[in-house]
């Protein structure tokens, strides 16, 4: 290699789902949910005299003029994202662009995909810096991997400078990655490991001074497997982080992914909340214990579960649920406990998904050996779609799952659950309200409270509480917004099954 190579970043498009947030986005002005953290941290790993470009397709389009200009075209992306990856590769291809491709998608399923040249999968502290050597010599190998786990507090600062801030909803930093634990169908530890590793204090703040120096004041999504992972770091963490954000004046509102045992620890909900921690996502799957057992998600049997989610609530932070339903030990009742159960829970945004056997996992592995896989993984365990044959009949599960979508995403039950929240939510303390909201707020007034099928609800919701927590207003609209997005993504699911259904009870010859 004779001169620095010109590279095009790209990240592909991902399809709308309950996680993309799509229908939210135009309430606040915002193109996209999250940037591409990943290409960004490569970006930064790339010797600095290298010419970049980003282009996140969720965001703009990638024409050829951008591929034209690039020696080398770097792919990083999610299995959701497999179906945008495919015309991604056929293109440079087409404009003799050499491809390189990484991330977990392909860290997990490289053999599937044709027309890349070199791939450089696991983590990229690792095998990055090996395939750039290579390259340099002139003998780049079609293949990186490893299986060595870095000291991530090496890992560089993103390349911000390379997006635009203003296009994202949220901004994203990384504080630790790997998970304690090891849930059947879960591919974090394939990823990341069993043992978590965490960045120094020093160096995450160096990472959220790069957000506020560039501009930045709003939401932040710490992406970690487990926020919560190493928990006596983590106190170390949030008493610097408490101080960092109390000297700018709170800039930062955040938001985590925890496993249950949050729930254990008083003092540590306490601390998060005084940091700014408004949201924590949290894998509850399922009331079933046989269910929590047979998945080896230990760490949630034997709760009540329903109390758990209010005690993180009445700290300050909104529980966002996961659930599972389509376990071998799921009983018939299973649909039904579960809307009672997310009912009960005041889990406002709850992401109930059919169980799906990610490649690499522990539960691919067994359904291997029983022969009981169907196709790949769509990535998106909320589609309405099985990879696998079900203990359970396929139109039980199928029937249960759209009747726990139509319930808990019908107007009366969402509002339910937002009144529950809101009686038992206390916030440490309350985000200031930016001009972005305000122009939220007004368009929801039409969106929802005038074409709407949620107006009746929405105007009780904004009456109730303006007279009863004035101060958590901003909170309720919000929700209400969250909830003009997931149920148009339920709908759109319901008749897209429900199709789907249909043709293949047709006969053959019809």
């Amino acid at each position: 290699m004779t001169a620095d190579p010109k590279v095009l970043l790209v990240y592909p498009q991902y399809p709308v789902t309950f996680w993309s947030f799509t229908h939210v986005l135009k309430f606040i002005s915002k193109k996209a949910a999250f940037p591409p953290l990943g290409l960004l941290t490569v970006a930064a790993l790339l010797p600095p005299s290298w010419e970049k470009k980003l282009v996140d397709m969720n965001v703009t389009p990638l024409n050829d003029s951008d591929i034209a200009w690039a020696d080398y075209v770097f792919i990083g992306a999610m299995i959701v994202q497999k179906d945008s990856v495919r015309p991604i590769i056929a293109r440079c291809r087409e404009l003799g662009k050499k491809v390189v491709a990484g991330g977990p998608l392909f860290t997990t399923g490289h053999d599937q995909f044709e027309g890349v040249d070199h791939f450089v999968l696991g983590e990229a502290e690792i095998t990055l810096p090996r395939f750039l050597e290579d390259l340099e010599k002139g003998e780049a190998a079609p293949l990186y991997a490893s299986q060595e786990r870095p000291d991530i507090n090496k890992t560089p600062v993103p390349q911000w400078d390379l997006i635009r801030m203003k296009d994202y909803a949220f901004m994203a930093v990384q504080y630790s990655r790997g998970c304690p634990f090891n849930c059947e169908f879960c591919d974090i530890t394939l990823m990341n490991g069993r043992v978590p590793r965490t960045k120094a204090p020093l160096q995450t703040m160096t990472e959220l001074d790069a957000l506020y120096e560039r501009g930045w004041r709003g939401q932040v999504f710490i992406v970690d497997d487990n926020f919560i992972g190493k928990k006596k770091e983590v106190r170390v963490l949030l008493s610097e982080l408490k101080k960092w954000m109390q000297e700018r004046k709170n800039p930062f509102t955040f938001l985590a992914e925890a496993s249950i045992d949050l729930a254990d620890d008083d003092e540590l909900m306490k601390t998060m909340a005084e940091a700014n921690f408004q949201r924590v996502f949290v894998g509850l799957e399922t009331p079933v214990e046989e269910s929590l057992h047979e998945c080896c998600k230990f760490q949630n049997k034997g709760r009540d579960l329903v109390s758990i989610v209010k005690k993180i609530q009445n700290h300050g932070m909104e529980v966002l649920g996961g659930f599972i339903v389509g376990f071998d030990n799921d009983p018939p009742s299973v649909f039904e406990r579960q809307i009672s159960f997310i009912q009960k829970s005041g889990v406002v945004t709850a992401m109930v998904g059919i169980l799906t056997a990610l490649p690499g996992t522990i539960l691919h592995s067994r359904l291997l050996k029983e022969n009981r896989l169907l196709k790949g993984s769509s990535g998106d365990n909320v589609d309405g779609t099985l990879n696998f044959i079900p203990q359970m009949s396929k139109g039980s599960l199928i029937e249960g799952y759209l009747k726990i979508l139509r319930t808990i995403y019908s107007p009366k039950e969402y509002y339910e659950r937002i009144l529950t929240f809101l009686k038992e939510y206390r916030p440490a303390q309350l985000p200031r309200v930016q001009w972005v909201e305000l122009k939220a707020l007004v368009k929801s007034f039409w969106y929802i409270g005038v074409v709407g099928n949620s107006r009746k609800y929405y105007w009780k919701l904004i009456a109730w509480s303006l007279l009863r927590r004035p101060k958590l207003f901003p909170k309720a609209v919000t929700l209400a917004i969250c909830g003009f997005h997931l149920q148009k993504i339920a709908d759109d699911l319901l008749s897209r099954v429900s199709l789907r259904k249909s043709c293949e009870d047709l006969p053959l010859n019809s």
